[in-house]
């Protein structure tokens, strides 16, 4: 159901609102890759603007969500210590009350 919703309120005017940016920018512009001889066709080639766009969007997101990736690393290292540490409590407590033995409740 949350699926449904966001696909409806989020991504549909997403889409359109990119469709209607391609559909606007669709004239082919020079990309060059060399900066002191612009006009070399070597390293020219010709696309269309929104090409660019979504390109810069894509490679944005990219970097972004790896320099997220990384700098979360020391998080993801503590949460496996953290996951290490409470099996080995779980084990220590398992060799201490055999399976046979059950525990007393208490409040009940």
């Amino acid at each position: 159901m949350i699926n449904r919703i966001v696909l409806v309120v989020i991504l549909v005017p997403l889409a359109i609102i990119l469709i209607a940016l391609a559909v606007a920018n669709r004239t082919l512009v020079a990309f060059t890759l060399d900066p002191f001889n612009p006009g070399n066709p070597a390293l020219t080639t010709e696309m269309p603007l929104f090409f660019l766009i979504f390109g810069a969007l894509a490679i944005g997101l990219i970097i972004g969500s790896l320099v997220t990736w990384i700098r979360q690393g020391r998080y993801r290292r503590q949460a496996r210590q953290k996951a290490l540490e409470a099996q080995a409590a779980r084990e220590a407590v398992m060799r201490q009350h055999p399976q046979g033995t059950a525990l007393a409740r208490t409040g009940a």
